[in-house]
C-alpha cells in the first residue's frame, strides 16, 4: 500500500474471490478506476482469500487494481468487518461486505457496511470527489 501513502484510499472488503457479488464490485470497480486513479485515489480489495486465489481471480477478471489477502484476518478485524453471517439457516462467521475511503492524511472519511453491490462503485466515486 505503499503507493496510497499521501493520498486517499480506498478499502473495500468482500467475502470471497470468485463469487456473484464479488465478481460484480469487482467489476464495477474497474469500470470507475480511470476516475479513481485521476482523483488520485487508489483501491484495494481485501479477502481472507489467498494470494493465489487472489491472482487468479484478478487475472480472470481483468481487475485493475490490486487484492490482498488477510488469510488470517488482522486487517478485517481492525476494520470490524467479521460478522456472523447466516446462508441457509447456518450461522457462520464471515467478511461483511464493506467499504472504507481514508483520506491522504490517514483520516476515515466514511464507511458502508452492510453494501449492496448495485451503485456502490459509483457512490463511492461520488464520496472521493467530495474530499
Amino acid at each position: 500500500m505503499k503507493d496510497a501513502a499521501g493520498a486517499p484510499v480506498v478499502l473495500y472488503f468482500y467475502p470471497r474471490d470468485n463469487t456473484p457479488g464479488c465478481t460484480k464490485e469487482g467489476e464495477d470497480f474497474t469500470k470507475a478506476h480511470a476516475q479513481f486513479k485521476k482523483s488520485g485515489t487508489p483501491i484495494f480489495g481485501i479477502s481472507t482469500d489467498s494470494v493465489e486465489s487472489h491472482v487468479k481471480f484478478k487475472k480472470k477478471m481483468a481487475f485493475a487494481f490490486e487484492l490482498l489477502s488477510d488469510p488470517d484476518q488482522r486487517v478485517c478485524k481492525l476494520y470490524d468487518v467479521i460478522q456472523e453471517k447466516n446462508m441457509y439457516g447456518k450461522k457462520y462467521m464471515g467478511v461483511e461486505r464493506s467499504t472504507f475511503l481514508i483520506d491522504a492524511k490517514g483520516v476515515l472519511r466514511q464507511a458502508w457496511r452492510k453494501v449492496k453491490v448495485n451503485g456502490h462503485a459509483e457512490a463511492v466515486l461520488a464520496a472521493v470527489k467530495a474530499l
